[in-house]
């Protein structure tokens, strides 16, 4: 399982990529793989405010939907739109093409309480 050093991870399966003043966001490939194919993906409007540890959107799979946790408060500035008519780039590349929001965090003092990739994957072997 990839797991890329240069991302932080959260304990519901995100990733964050911290781009600057911006940060970017997906599901993890441990996520994709216990979740199984992706047939949909819901996600906010540019525009919308997230909060964290809230449901910003979700992902409908052929086993069962699961909601997508906010990492980090923020407003949304960016929404991966190739999503809707292409939800198996989730499956297919996680943490390339499947990103799913770009934030612009309105607390970045909350970046501190995610995970390294070492400390995520210890995480979910527990």
């Amino acid at each position: 399982m990839s797991l890329p050093d240069d991302l932080m991870y959260s304990k519901e399966h995100e990733w964050i990529r911290n781009e600057g003043s911006d940060v970017r966001i997906g599901i993890t490939e441990f996520a994709q793989s216990e979740l199984g194919d992706i047939v949909f993906v819901e996600l906010p409007e540019v525009g919308d405010t997230i909060e964290l540890d809230e449901p910003f959107g979700s992902v409908e799979s052929v086993k069962t939907v699961s909601e997508l946790y906010a990492p980090i408060s923020g407003e949304v500035v960016e929404v991966n739109e190739e999503l809707e008519d292409s939800p198996e780039f989730v499956n297919e590349s996680p943490y390339e093409k499947a990103w799913m929001v770009v934030i612009e965090p309105s607390n970045e003092d909350e970046l501190e309480n995610l995970l390294s990739a070492d400390e995520y994957k210890a995480h979910i072997e527990e």
